[in-house]
Formats: C-alpha cells, structure tokens, sequence
C-alpha cells in the first residue's frame, strides 16, 4: 500500500478531532467534507460562523456533524484568555492583550489542542508560515527533550533500492536555516521520531555531511560530529550515525569501503541535512529529477501536532496533511 492510504488507514481507526481555524476560507469547507467523507477525523471550524454556514451549504456539507466555534462568542474565552496570559505575562501581556490574541483562531485553535480538545490544528492556507508557528510554539510549545520545531519531508521514491517505492525522510527542508548542534540533534530525533510514527518502520539516521568519518576536516564537519553525538546522549536506543556523506548514508555498497562500521551499513531512511540550503537543494532535485513524491514540510518537534500548509495548497492537500496530523496526535 502507498504511503498516504496507508497514514489514512492509520488516522481512522483513531478517529481524532482536528481542528481548522481558518474555517471561513472556501478549501478549508471542501476539504472538510472530504475528511468527514474518508473518516479521518472529527472537525472543528474556527472562524465566523454566519460565513462557515453559507459556504457549508455551498458545497454541500452538513454542519450538523462538524463543531462550528466563533472564538470571540466562545463560552470558554475566558478560560482560554486566563491560560494565555499565565504562559505570557512574563513577557509583559496584559489580560485585555491576551484576551485580543485568544480571539484570532490560530491562537483559539492552537490552546484547543493544548487544553486536549482537539488533537490537532491545520492551518497555513491563508495565515504565513510564521504566523502558524508563533501560535503553535507559544501555545502548545516544543517536546520533552527537544529544543525547536522543525520541519521534514516524507519523500517517496519509485522502486529506490530495490523492486518497491521506498519512503524517506528529510529534514530540515523548510524553517530552521542553520542549526548549531543541539538544534541539529533535535532536527535528527524529531525526524526519527516522524518516520516511526508514519510508517511504522524503525528509523536508521544518517547525519549527512560533505565529509565521511574523517575523510574531511572543517567547522560544518565539526557541527555534524558534535550534533550526533548529542543525538546518541539524548536517544541512546537511536539507529543514527555521522557524519556520512550522501553515498555512504544510501548505498550499502559504496557504505563498506567508505564507512564499514557504520550502524546504518548505506541503508538510512532519515537523512539529516545541515542546513537548510542544503535539505532545500536537496528535496527539490529528488523530487523533480527522481520523480519523487514529496510530502510535507510536515511539521515537528512539538508537544501536539501543529501542521502547515502552503497558501497555494489544494484540497487534497489538505486532506492529507490533515491525515498526516491524526496519525502524529
């Protein structure tokens, strides 16, 4: 089975709720109508509920199965505006700032997934990137034991190393330009930590390099030594290696003359960029020259799922990313 039926598959024997802040926008209602459709997850629109009606009749979805939530109208404002201003008043917010970001449904959508009643929000098709995550990061906040929120792409590539497709994870693809190490570590952990909850399968880490167990000297090789060995400290049950250049992480041939004790053995399935030039390089020219499917940038690294999307996303992708969130919840 192809790698999204199978997360579908996943995301329904959980039936999760999903929260969608930006519920006025067209795609976010068609989508909607697809989840419910397919029984990935129970829905929550955010947003103005007179707009929401008129669009779910437009496209002929029947909002007596969804949870329609305006946030300012809200019979839980008050207790979300008294959370928010516990976790920012150090910051210098007062209650009547809290109570003004409490109404913005990204905000509304992400302390819903904090307070445990929604597994997870998707958003992004019409709020930046920056403004998903600051309420994410603000509201939900970042995993025991790791330090930011990163992103990776589930890259499916047609009959790599053998017969099948073969799915891969890359990362950081999308938002952290230049980790030092411990940033790095966390990137590597929360990219082990996607591939096992996506597909199910164990993941073999490879912190890639220009440089392969020495064969190079210079301060990029340094940052990738020290972040493995960060990420051995922190996840000592972690199949990782590095640094390992790109042949050596996925070939196991080209891996036993250049790196013969490597616990990957040329066999990675995670693969650990850099920097973000070179993990954005990198995906696009796989998925363009290999015919790769890519999936994401899948957001990671938080307490609860937060998911992106760009603002040119389909419905479809939608559909997906919101799949993809449930399974991670």
């Amino acid at each position: 089975m192809d790698v999204m039926p199978r997360i579908k598959e996943k995301a329904k024997s959980r039936r999760r709720r999903v929260v969608l802040p930006e519920g006025t926008e067209e795609r976010m209602v068609q989508a909607t109508r697809r989840i419910l459709d397919e029984g990935l997850a129970e829905v929550t629109l955010l947003g103005d509920e007179e707009r929401i009606r008129e669009l779910a009749s437009s496209y002929d979805l029947d909002l007596g199965e969804v949870e329609v939530i305006t946030p300012a109208d809200s019979f839980v404002l008050d207790e979300y505006v008294e959370e928010y201003y516990k976790l920012r008043k150090k910051k210098g917010i007062s209650l009547d700032q809290a109570r003004e970001t409490m109404i913005n449904p990204l905000y509304y959508g992400a302390m819903m997934v904090r307070k445990g009643e929604a597994h997870g929000s998707v958003a992004g098709s019409i709020n930046s990137t920056a403004d998903v995550m600051r309420a994410a990061i603000q509201i939900i906040g970042t995993a025991p034991g790791i330090n930011l929120v990163s992103s990776s792409f589930l890259m499916v590539l047609p009959k790599f190393r053998g017969d099948k497709d073969e799915v891969l994870v890359f990362a950081d693809c999308a938002v952290i330009p230049d980790p030092d190490p411990s940033g790095l570590a966390s990137i590597a952990i929360s990219s082990a930590q996607t591939m096992q909850n996506l597909t199910g399968e164990e993941p073999k880490v490879a912190m890639l390099s220009f440089s392969t167990k020495g064969s190079a000297e210079h301060e990029i090789v340094d940052k990738v030594r020290e972040a493995t060995r960060i990420a051995e400290d922190l996840k000592p049950d972690l199949r990782i290696d590095g640094e390992l250049q790109a042949d050596s992480a996925i070939n196991p041939q080209v891996a036993q003359k250049k790196a013969p004790y490597s616990i990957v053995q040329g066999d990675a399935n995670v693969l650990i960029f850099p920097d973000l030039n070179s993990g954005n390089i990198a995906y696009k020219l796989v998925q363009r020259m290999a015919k790769a499917e890519a999936i994401g940038p899948i957001i990671q690294g938080l307490a609860k799922p937060a998911n992106d999307l760009s603002r040119g996303c389909s419905v479809e992708d939608i559909v997906n990313v919101v799949a993809i969130a449930m399974t991670m919840a």
